[in-house]
């Protein structure tokens, strides 16, 4: 079995990608004048974030969001062991390597993070509802922003008599800019508490881990469970609106075909046009939504595609009709939250054990409805509007002759939009014939190619020489690498045949029948009792947990978004397996038992 993985300077390029690397900026590349620190850290690619291959305007989110996580780590908070985490992209998928902090630092860096961090602590609920205004303020700021082609003339009031000195074309570059500013903005809200939530669970981890040597880590992470989180709004919104369309008689515009032909149906009736008008209710904010990681603009997203929540109505529609529980089984997860929370209090032997206890899992408890409410209102809602406010400028430039499809500007890097934004405006206040129109087709047209030579070669898990032990908590707890996983990667491990091992996530044993699927275009695959099995899942497939058995998924660990969910919903999970999607098939038996982290192929 070999001991590392291949450099990043040993991987090949695949056939008809070549030249890859002019999609990306320069600082996300290995590099020769970084090779000796680039060769000496272990890297793994991010499959629960970033998945797939990225176009160029895509990866603005991958560098914003790693960017802003380490500089809360390094120069906010001073987390005590961890600075940030490097990034870059390998044949267009991303990879990290968390940077330790120097030992050196501890001491000092620990009385930082305890000042700086202890602050937030003690008055979480308003700085979190500060962090709600702010939030939503940002989605109003880009809500504002329109992109549209520049005209003929400027308005006489508006422009020139009102002394306003500004017109069109600079507020067509300047909201661009904006566009920008406020994703780097959203990326620097979304760690001013995540980090913090994480850490809190992992002291209240670690403290359990040292009072209690032999505690499972799903036993930890039953203590904390059974919140109630807005990740969960837009799932409890369609049930809502299944159960209004049959209590007011109209569930059968459903049968009717199509989104389309069911809106006709339901708008030939008052009670269905008071059905339509709750649905809009819903829609905005919590059906902005993405069917994935919300880091890609071609992933759909539900108030944009509403085939998508409909179906999802339909079938619960049904399951109310059925006389199904549509509920979450909250105060099962709960009653079970409290007894091992008592089981493990008694083992306690001294009061001041104890208080320590309940300290560290209360402030947990505090914190850890935020670790699941940012991936709505920042992956989901604010990218879901950016996604929105981009085609709406690359279709301005569609209108202008630049590219064929307001889609075709995700294959331009962000700094390159600015380029095309300027040569339209230039263009226009001469007038003179812009260059864009011949300059970008044949560029995105070679880019697509690139992108579509990318997706087809399978990209490498790790790169580099692998800890002996992996101990770094986040790298563990988020994205499920541990030494067992990197030996699995490696050839190695002491799985049994037929079986494969991942995390605990979400305890429980289950057999059936694998579905083995790739993206949330197959979600309609599922049959009922059937056991998912996929690279990952996002928050926003949670309506088909009422129909599967068990989730299998190839990345995540214990504190991914998946493994909570599946908690939260009772749903039995393994994940984090490697393997799942290329060694499971479609109709094979499985078991899974989500309480030990096993997954055994029976037939």
């Amino acid at each position: 079995m070999p001991d590392r993985f291949p450099s990043p300077f040993e991987i090949a390029t695949p056939e008809g990608a070549e030249g890859w690397q002019e999609m990306y900026v320069y600082s996300s590349m290995f590099s020769e004048s970084r090779r000796d620190f680039e060769d000496s850290m272990f890297w793994f690619q991010d499959g629960v974030h970033w998945p797939n291959v990225l176009t160029p305007w895509d990866a603005t989110f991958f560098e914003f969001a790693i960017a802003s996580l380490s500089q809360y780590n390094t120069r906010h908070l001073q987390v005590p062991p961890a600075n940030g985490i490097a990034f870059r992209i390998l044949n267009g998928y991303g990879y990290l390597s968390p940077v330790p902090a120097d030992e050196s630092t501890i001491e000092e860096r620990v009385a930082n993070f305890t000042d700086r961090a202890g602050h937030y602590f003690m008055n979480w609920n308003d700085l979190y509802d500060n962090w709600m205004t702010k939030i939503r303020d940002l989605v109003g700021e880009l809500e504002s922003l329109e992109f549209n082609p520049l005209p003929e003339i400027e308005d006489a009031d508006e422009v020139v008599k009102s002394g306003a000195g500004l017109g069109s074309g600079y507020a067509l570059q300047d909201n661009y800019h904006r566009i920008v500013s406020l994703g780097l903005k959203l990326w620097n809200y979304h760690f001013e508490f995540l980090n913090l939530g994480y850490a809190a669970y992992l002291d209240f981890f670690m403290f359990c881990k040292t009072v209690f040597p032999d505690i499972p880590d799903q036993a930890i992470a039953k203590m904390v469970a059974g919140v109630e989180v807005d990740l969960f709004r837009p799932d409890d919104e369609l049930k809502r609106l299944a159960r209004k369309a049959v209590d007011s008689g109209v569930a059968g515009a459903f049968s009717a075909g199509d989104v389309e032909a069911t809106c006709e149906v339901l708008k030939g009736s008052s009670e269905g046009q008071a059905w339509i008008a709750s649905f809009e209710e819903s829609a905005e904010p919590w059906f902005n939504f993405s069917t994935g990681s919300g880091f890609y603009h071609h992933d759909k997203i539900w108030i944009e595609n509403l085939e998508v929540p409909f179906e999802f109505i339909r079938n619960y529609i049904e399951m109310v009709q059925s006389g199904e529980d549509l509920n979450r089984p909250v105060d099962a997860i709960r009653a079970e939250r409290d007894r091992v929370v008592a089981e493990y209090t008694a083992l306690l032997g001294s009061d001041e054990e104890k208080g320590e206890f309940e300290g560290k899992l209360g402030l947990a408890r505090v914190v850890f409805p935020y670790v699941e409410n940012h991936n709505f209102y920042v992956e989901h809602w604010s990218h879901s509007v950016i996604w929105r406010k981009m085609r709406q400028l690359g279709e301005t430039l569609v209108k202008e002759g630049f590219w064929s499809d307001a889609d075709d500007i995700f294959y331009l890097k962000r700094t390159e939009v600015e380029d095309a934004l300027w040569d339209y405006y230039n263009s226009w206040a001469t007038p003179e014939a812009p260059a864009g129109p011949s300059y970008w087709p044949p560029i995105i047209e070679r880019r697509k190619g690139m992108c579509n030579a990318l997706s087809k070669a399978k990209p490498s898990p790790a790169l580099g020489v692998p800890p002996e032990v992996i101990t770094e908590p986040f790298t563990v707890m988020l994205w499920g690498i541990t030494s067992d996983s990197v030996s699995a990667w490696l050839g190695g491990g002491d799985a049994k045949e037929g079986e494969l091992r991942g995390m605990a996530a979400s305890p429980g044993i289950v057999e059936g029948l694998a579905r083995v699927i790739f993206s949330a275009d197959q979600i309609s695959e599922l049959q009922d009792g059937e056991i998912l099995v996929a690279p990952l899942t996002a928050p926003s497939w949670a309506p088909i947990f009422g129909k599967i058995q068990a989730t299998v998924t190839d990345t995540g660990g214990m504190m991914s978004h998946a493994a909570i969910v599946c908690r939260e919903y009772g749903v039995p999970a393994v994940t984090g397996t490697g393997f799942a999607t290329t060694n499971l098939s479609t109709g094979q038996r499985i078991r899974v038992d989500g309480t030990n982290g096993t997954v055994t192929v029976l037939d």
